[in-house]
């Protein structure tokens, strides 16, 4: 990646909030704190909001913030960007002095930096304001998958007509940017099976109906939902992670629990597992002599990017880095991200902000040693506020063309 075009992203921001930033990085980095429990991290940034410009500051959703940054006009737009808050259970090894100090804790998914760009975007829009107010959203439990629906449960967002957000990648170097419409995470969704037979003696198996037996059957026969049942096209992924049964060598037990996760990048495809793995369970169990007790539980949607909102954070993105630095994904996502709740109720994109320094690892996220590089900071907080700005633009030239009695629809 050119250095000129992060030497944009950074110029975009003063001296001193570069520096508030890095130090606003650095603390939250030092103090993580798990989901639905960032106390601190919800005091720091409410400060840290009020000093960027934001008015109506407040807390929302337990540990969630929010605040608007006033726009050009009282009746243009309103536009809202996200950041997550929440840390991770896993003990940090990337030993830099600002490491967390919070046992078996730390930012191994890059929050520290979606909340600190987050206040850079409210710095630079209070500067150069979009058409309309937008609202800054900094969310708890993105990792457990409920902190956007409890935004959503909340008047945070009531009037908003698009919503932005983006994750760091160390897959992409500092100054790439990720925009483009279409799938870019899965569904994550889990389910629990209860295989249940009939005890009995294991010398005597003809006895009982043996759980273990058709639990084991089940397992590989989940396996081909994917390969027969999904179109080779389309992305999923279905996952027994975890089996428990029995109590001794010589017992068959009366039954045996299966977990699991299915992940799809389509809504279609989405329903489809969840259908055929109570089919699979049911035959599977019946031609075993057993039952399936089978319960799927809901998690976060696909995120799928629509057309117009991709195309405006494309737009954005090159403008503040240059054509060449907004890249293809080129790969299939299947993590889960509940920012695809928001787009269920409102049109946005999510976008990919690259986060490997020059020579630096693509050091995957969840992992002891995940670190975005500093810059990524800056990149996010530039691109962002741009997303405000154009698409503030593009909803008031559908807006003017329909007073205009048009029917051509304006990107």
């Amino acid at each position: 990646m050119p250095p000129n075009a992060v030497t944009r992203a950074r110029d975009s921001l003063e001296e001193s909030e570069r520096q508030a930033l890095v130090a606003l990085r650095a603390e939250l980095h030092r103090h993580p704190e798990l989901s639905w429990k960032e106390e601190r991290t919800a005091a720091r940034l409410l400060r840290a909001l009020e000093g960027a410009g934001a008015v109506d500051v407040r807390r929302v959703a337990g540990t969630g913030v929010v605040g608007r940054i006033r726009g050009l006009h009282t009746n243009g737009p309103r536009v809202a960007i996200r950041g997550d808050i929440d840390a991770l259970p896993i003990a940090e090894a990337t030993g830099v002095p600002w490491a967390s100090t919070v046992p078996g804790v730390m930012h191994a998914c890059g929050h520290d930096v979606h909340a600190t760009w987050a206040i850079g975007a409210a710095m630079l829009l209070r500067r150069e304001p979009a058409l309309g107010d937008v609202i800054v959203v900094l969310q708890p439990a993105e990792e457990v998958g409920g902190g956007a629906a409890a935004i959503l449960r909340t008047d945070a967002l009531d009037g908003v007509q698009a919503i932005f957000g983006a994750h760091v990648d160390k897959r992409f170097a500092v100054g790439q940017v990720v925009a483009e419409s279409g799938p870019l995470a899965a569904s994550a969704d889990t389910f629990t099976i209860e295989v249940v037979g009939r005890g009995g003696h294991g010398a005597r198996p003809h006895e009982s109906a043996d759980p273990i037996v058709g639990a084991a059957a089940l397992v590989t026969a989940l396996q081909t939902i994917v390969a027969r049942r999904i179109d080779p096209a389309a992305a999923a992924v279905v996952t027994v992670g975890s089996i428990h049964g029995g109590s001794a060598p010589n017992v068959i037990p009366e039954s045996v629990m299966l977990t699991g996760t299915l992940r799809a990048m389509l809504p279609s495809v989405r329903a489809t597992l969840h259908d055929q793995v109570r089919t699979v369970a049911t035959a599977i169990a019946t031609a075993y002599g057993l039952t399936a007790n089978v319960s799927l539980d809901f998690g976060t949607p696909p995120v799928v990017n629509p057309t117009r909102e991709a195309e405006w954070a494309h737009r954005a993105a090159a403008r503040i880095l240059g054509d060449d630095a907004v890249v293809p994904f080129g790969i299939t996502n299947m993590a889960g991200e509940d920012f695809a709740f928001y787009l269920e109720k409102f049109p946005g994109a999510f976008l990919r902000i690259g986060a490997r320094e020059p020579g630096g690892d693509a050091t995957p996220a969840h992992n002891p040693h995940f670190l975005p590089a500093e810059e990524s900071i800056f990149v996010g907080s530039a691109v962002l506020a741009e997303c405000a700005r154009t698409a503030a633009e593009g909803i008031m030239r559908r807006r003017e063309t329909a007073a205009d009695g048009k029917t051509k629809e304006i990107a």
